[in-house]
């Protein structure tokens, strides 16, 4: 196959994942020029309580590129407000610092911060140094309850992959409650570089959620509602190009009395 085609085919394979996305009703895609997010997190269970509030585990799932098979842009900054009728609560759940976990590999650091976890999945990087074949390394990533502090809860979230080397990243995301409208929880999570700025976040599927005890009471890291038969979030991305994507997402839920 000729370049030609291969570039074709490429192009093809990119606006197939994009229209598919927008088919789906699990799943929310939003685009810039070339470049797309494709968004398919949620919580389970999705029947919930329509009064009170329930236990559940958040899905943070999703897929970073472009249209026709560029080097995406490293994600910088992600923001994120969340229907009101979802809640965290971090309070008499043991915390970890990033400092005990930010040199460490994916065993070390859970051994560091065992009590801590709050969640596991993978993530997906794309690397293209310059002058040098681009490749993809794949690795695991964990969620630690990194404390509360005032209304904001810190989430350390901890990857460990190849770029080339072997390397651990971590991140912090600040989950701080709001007022604004329907909107009760704000997310702000920070990317550092990955690779000396040649890494690019591409796929990610994280869940987050823990039940832990808290003076003889049982308690859950994230709890929901869902009073109207739905939940929104809603925000933008920022990318290392000075991309912005934004991201508006309805889910249904089922309400129980």
């Amino acid at each position: 196959m000729n370049k030609h085609l291969i570039r074709l085919s490429t192009i093809a394979t990119g606006l197939a994942l994009v229209l598919a996305a927008n088919a789906s009703g699990s799943r929310e895609v939003v685009r810039a020029g070339n470049l797309y997010l494709v968004d398919n997190g949620g919580i389970f269970p999705s029947t919930l309580p329509k009064h009170g509030s329930a236990p559940v585990t958040a899905l943070i799932k999703g897929e970073i590129g472009t249209v026709d098979g560029a080097h995406p842009p490293a994600l910088r900054t992600v923001r994120l407000d969340v229907d009101k009728t979802i809640d965290v609560n971090a309070v008499g759940l043991p915390s970890c610092s990033e400092s005990r976990i930010e040199a460490s590999t994916t065993t070390l650091a859970k051994r560091a911060c065992r009590g801590a976890v709050i969640g596991s999945g993978d993530a997906e990087v794309a690397v293209a140094f310059p002058e040098q074949a681009p490749f993809t390394a794949k690795g695991p990533v964990v969620a630690f309850n990194g404390g509360v502090h005032g209304g904001t809860t810190l989430v350390l979230l901890h990857a460990y992959v190849a770029v080339p080397a072997p390397t651990a990243v971590v991140a912090r995301a600040q989950l701080t409650r709001i007022h604004r409208g329907r909107f009760g929880m704000r997310i702000v999570a920070e990317i550092p570089e990955i690779a000396g700025g040649a890494g690019s976040v591409t796929k990610f599927d994280l869940r987050v959620g823990r039940k832990f005890t808290y003076k003889g009471e049982r308690e859950s890291f994230l709890t929901a509602s869902c009073p109207t038969g739905s939940y929104m979030t809603e925000g933008e991305a920022l990318f290392s190009d000075g991309t912005k994507l934004g991201v508006t997402h309805a889910f249904p839920c089922t309400s129980r009395e």
